[in-house]
């Protein structure tokens, strides 16, 4: 039999490890456990996310702006740590920016971007002073109705379907047919019709895609990006003066995955940054980024209920699964299941290693944590930790499948 070495974790660090335990916000797992009260629950680091953001800041060209992604992770005391480190945050849905306007930040500094926004959310966002960014003429249409019937001139950024995508992106949310802003090509004649209805004309919204830990594929959507937006500013009604170029910046979560180099996107924006001042003077240039801002900082914990031995394997059973976390049980986007960094938080490395499996209290076989994966031998009452969890965690998993309690969620 051939004897083949698996692909590996890429090295993550961000926690620190005492007497074997876990530390997240400079607590042990187990002591935090005993502050939240119950498992499972989310622990997202507060310190971890601010270096995070002074990551980027060192790399990046001073100018650029950071604008968090309020759907990577819509706590609200995650959103209001970021709305006093970042210079923006992006919303989906009235609900966000609620908690968007909640952190006292300045209404222009949020931008609502996402198909489909309703009649109610549009009112709520020009009543605001929140910023849109249209998606549909349609929608263009009703955004002027609306400021007209309010008495409001709305600020409005058109969000462009550029005819490229992002390379290597885990979502491709640009080029092709999509739901998702205006087709490049039918740019032109929006700019035209906006110079005679009664809006604010900002600028642009281009994002072609997300989750992508190559930093060349990046650079190149960047700088054709940027390219469109000069090429469209030719027509707009008044100078650009906000470009929202996305981000697409990813985090490492599956085996043979190594980080993004950060350093070389930012060297590479400081050349861009040099057209951009040149041709788009007025404009300010964002970069709205949510995973890279949270995920690394964050962490899913569930206890052992028991172990079971079926067949010759073994399984942990565990009170949290995948109506918790649906992207770490492999139904979130995953076309082959892939193992998300789990490990036994206090029992990081463990005097006896051993392959288990750990599952959730689910009646589904979907309820899969960690498949066939080496960590420390646990016992009921260990505490098992999903690593790079701090982003599409909780609000993007089933929570009420089965009935069973929803997880506490702390910022520490």
């Amino acid at each position: 039999m051939i004897n083949r070495q698996l692909p590996q974790h890429a090295p993550l660090t961000q926690f620190a490890v005492h007497d074997d335990c876990l530390q997240i916000g400079g607590m042990l797992l187990t002591r935090l456990a005993q502050r939240v009260g119950s498992t499972p629950f989310y622990a997202y680091d507060r310190q971890k996310i601010t270096e995070r953001v002074a990551l980027l800041r060192q790399h990046l060209p001073p100018e650029i702006l950071l604008h968090y992604a309020v759907k990577a992770n819509p706590m609200p005391a995650v959103v209001q740590l970021l709305a006093g480190l970042t210079d923006g945050l992006d919303v989906a849905s009235a609900g966000e920016m609620k908690i968007a306007l909640d952190t006292g930040i300045d209404p222009g500094k949020i931008s609502f971007a996402g198909p489909g926004k309703k009649a109610y959310e549009l009112q709520s966002a020009i009543a605001a002073g929140a910023v849109l960014n249209v998606e549909s003429q349609q929608e263009l249409k009703t955004i002027a109705q609306q400021g007209a019937a309010m008495d409001i001139t709305p600020a409005v950024a058109i969000r462009v379907n550029p005819d490229f995508e992002l390379k290597a992106a885990g979502m491709k949310m640009g080029g092709g047919a999509k739901p998702f802003g205006i087709d490049a090509e039918q740019i032109p004649g929006v700019l035209r019709e906006i110079s005679s209805l009664n809006l604010d004309f900002v600028g642009f919204h281009i994002f072609s895609g997300s989750q992508n830990l190559n930093a060349a594929a990046i650079q190149q959507a960047q700088e054709q990006s940027i390219q469109l937006a000069i090429e469209l500013a030719r027509h707009a009604p008044s100078p650009v003066r906000l470009l929202n170029i996305g981000g697409g910046f990813g985090v490492p979560y599956f085996p043979g995955e190594q980080p993004l180099d950060i350093a070389a996107v930012g060297d590479h924006l400081r050349i861009l940054m040099q057209q951009v001042r040149r041709q788009l003077p007025e404009a300010a240039v964002a970069l709205e980024l949510g995973r890279y801002l949270v995920a690394e900082a964050g962490i899913y914990v569930c206890r052992v209920l028991e172990r079971k031995l079926s067949r010759g394997q073994v399984f942990l059973i565990t009170d949290g699964g995948m109506h918790h976390h649906l992207a770490a049980s492999g139904n979130f986007g995953q076309v082959i299941r892939k193992n998300y960094p789990v490990l036994i938080g206090n029992k990081v490395h463990g005097h006896e290693r051993e392959i288990v499996s750990v599952t959730g209290p689910l009646c589904t076989p979907l309820d899969v944590l960690a498949e066939q994966l080496s960590m420390a031998k646990a016992s009921a009452g260990d505490l098992v930790v999903v690593l790079q969890s701090g982003a599409y965690g909780l609000s993007a998993s089933p929570v009420a499948f089965l009935g069973h309690p929803e997880p506490a969620e702390v910022l520490v």
